[in-house]
């Protein structure tokens, strides 16, 4: 039976005068007057169709506890085990019960099982603090769009059908070692071989011979693969039903692979940016590219801050929409978590159209300051040129948030992998800086 917390506080919990250990110690008497947060984590932890019986895993908050300290350090989990055996400071924000010391695979187990609807929910109770004791009201607000990378290599047609042989190969030797007998050849060397001609060749008409023999391989290696599925029943056990989930997944991914190389490279054609699967580990990795800067390969964030610097509201897109239509989503976000539209709002230029400025000013934003006027007129956005110079400079200011989310919260990219983690990920890391900001500037 899992425990929301650890009902018996040890003595020795003490932080450490350091900075770091102040900061720490701020982070938790927050955590301490918001202990009905854990009833969130707790619903998180129970896996459905498990009883709630027998050995005690970590209480919800050891584990809610032990995600912040994640994020806010950038610690590996094997280096969160270290840390959490080794210092005193992080024991006693992690809340540990007596004698606990967790591995790398229980913490790993544990922290990514909250989802990202939980930390959001979090991010909500603590702007309720931050506006209960006056930090951060809401009236005036900034938007700026940035990029988190997924765990991924730069993809190219070559690499991809390259990581398909090597998937489907050891796929192909697990099912040997769970009974199939079909006759298959290992293909691995033969593909790393062309993929590593196609990226030293030069001149097209070589590189396409090559193509050409590497969606042979890959083709064949498929057949096998599909041959051994057929062969497996999947009344054989737990292991045969796994190993048929794994081809069930990756099988898909892989013919899309080889239907998009071959209208690419053969074919000479090119579909739609969106169209295009740019990981076989990572399918819902989007490219983005944001004006002539290089080509990201992840998701596109949308992000609102206050005065204060903290994060009001994010939203992980889909694909990689303009920011001309992401401004007013943003806004009607604000207003549902705010309940009342912000006095003023500055956005890049992006933003920046007639019908953004119209609906804002429609919802009650008295003044709409664009970095990049795009034709529009000062008077029409805001009520003097005094106000709109604050404005635009307040706007740049978001810039430097987002540069500490990348560096020092790991927002830059994103080391947990699938869609849903992605936005645990991205979340965990906003609560983490947010809990963090708001213990500074927090009256004492």
């Amino acid at each position: 039976m899992r425990q929301e917390r650890t009902v018996q506080s040890n003595i020795f919990d003490l932080f450490a005068e350091h900075e770091i250990g102040r900061e720490l110690k701020a982070m938790s008497q927050w955590l301490d007057e918001h202990r009905d947060l854990l009833g969130l984590v707790a619903q998180d932890l129970r896996r459905h169709g498990v009883k709630e019986t027998g050995r005690e895993g970590l209480p919800a908050e050891a584990v809610l506890r032990c995600a912040l300290l994640k994020q806010h350090r950038q610690l590996s989990y094997e280096e969160l085990a270290f840390h959490l055996e080794d210092s005193a400071s992080f024991r006693a924000f992690a809340r540990l019960p007596w004698g606990c010391s967790p591995k790398k695979s229980v913490l790993h187990k544990t922290i990514s099982a909250i989802r990202a609807e939980t930390f959001e929910a979090i991010n909500r109770v603590l702007l309720t603090s931050a506006r209960q004791d006056k930090v951060e009201r809401g009236k005036v607000v900034r938007i700026d769009s940035t990029v988190t990378s997924a765990l991924m290599h730069e993809p190219s047609d070559s690499s991809l059908l390259w990581d398909c042989v090597r998937v489907m190969v050891r796929l192909l030797q697990q099912a040997a070692s769970l009974g199939s007998a079909i006759p298959w050849h290992d293909h691995c060397r033969a593909a790393k071989k062309r993929s590593r001609a196609i990226q030293f060749t030069r001149g097209r008409p070589k590189r396409v011979q090559h193509y050409r023999a590497l969606l042979r391989i890959t083709c064949t290696t498929l057949s096998y693969l599909e041959q051994a599925a057929a062969q497996l029943p999947l009344a054989a056990g737990p292991a045969v039903e796994l190993w048929q989930a794994q081809v069930r997944h990756y099988k898909p991914l892989i013919e899309r692979i080889i239907a998009q190389t071959e209208r690419r490279v053969p074919a000479g054609g090119a579909g739609p940016a969106g169209d295009k699967l740019v990981s076989l580990f990572e399918p819902h990795a989007d490219i983005i590219v944001k004006g002539s800067r290089d080509v990201e390969y992840g998701h596109k964030i949308n992000l609102t801050t206050g005065t204060s610097g903290l994060i009001l509201d994010l939203v992980v897109e889909a694909g990689n929409p303009a920011d001309s239509e992401r401004l007013l989503p943003m806004l009607e976000r604000h207003i549902g978590i705010w309940g009342e539209p912000p006095r003023q709002a500055a956005a890049d230029g992006g933003y920046a159209s007639r019908e953004n400025l119209s609906g804002a000013k429609a919802w009650g934003v008295r003044d709409v300051a664009f970095h990049k006027k795009c034709g529009l007129k000062i008077e029409d956005m805001v009520k003097s040129r005094w106000v709109y110079r604050k404005l635009r400079n307040f706007r740049a200011g978001i810039e430097a948030g987002i540069s500490c989310l990348k560096r020092a919260y790991g927002l830059g990219r994103c080391t947990w992998r699938g869609l849903d983690h992605f936005k645990t990920y991205v979340w965990s890391s906003v609560v983490a800086y947010n809990l963090a900001l708001f213990a500074r500037l927090r009256p004492n």
